[in-house]
């Protein structure tokens, strides 16, 4: 004798999806949610590995630049707000993403990094004289300080504090140093603007002293 009733349906079975008869039907894919382009930008810059030009961003997004400008202020902002681990960084008209400067000390322990224990008193001020001045020649930094630098110079060097960043068109081609993106990211800083005001007699005296000496390398090779 046949079943008076329509064949028996449930729900059960795998993830709550409706049976009949016995067999499973199938569901509607879900569509993927489009990325915002504030995402887009984040993910382009975690996976470079160097600073990155907006405009870059921009051709690899087939973006507007402006368009592209504003998500990375968006993105910074994001990140200040909610004290979030990263930072966006702009040095040289460039971008990327950085530690919370709040977290150094945790980053330090766990890279098993120690600068400042590296660190001496002239070689933090032959940094800090590079960092105002920048680019500064091996001369123009020991105008200001009064002593040879060229050890402390090559110990920034190797710590990768400081780097060349081109040669002053003068007699002997002196090579110009400037701080890089770990200086700033090692004192807590996403660019130079955020370096204390110096009092005004200290910057007169810094810039002053620099400016005698590239005006006498223009007169003289340096040694």
């Amino acid at each position: 004798m046949g079943c008076a009733h329509p064949p028996c349906a449930f729900r059960g079975g795998v993830g709550g999806v409706t049976h009949t008869n016995g067999f499973k039907q199938p569901q509607s894919p879900t569509a993927p949610e489009t990325p915002s382009l504030i995402s887009l930008v984040e993910s382009l810059l975690f996976v470079a590995d160097e600073p990155v030009e907006p405009a870059k961003l921009a051709e690899a997004l087939a973006r507007p630049l402006a368009e592209v400008e504003e998500a990375v202020n968006g993105l910074a902002a994001d990140y200040q707000q909610h004290n979030r681990g990263l930072r966006v960084q702009r040095r040289q008209g460039r971008v990327q993403l950085v530690t919370n400067p709040a977290a150094a000390q945790a980053v330090e322990d766990f890279l098993n990094l120690d600068l400042s224990t590296r660190l001496s008193g002239p070689a933090l001020e032959t940094l800090a004289i590079i960092a105002y001045r920048q680019p500064a020649t091996r001369a123009q930094v020991e105008a200001v300080r009064g002593v040879d630098c060229s050890g402390v110079l090559r110990k920034l060097l190797q710590l990768g504090l400081i780097e060349e960043v081109d040669r002053l068109d003068a007699p002997g081609r002196p090579i110009r140093y400037g701080v890089t993106d770990l200086f700033l990211q090692h004192f807590g800083l996403t660019s130079l603007e955020e370096l204390p005001a110096l009092p005004p007699e200290e910057a007169d005296a810094l810039h002053a002293a620099a400016a005698l000496a590239e005006a006498e390398e223009h007169t003289s090779h340096e040694p």
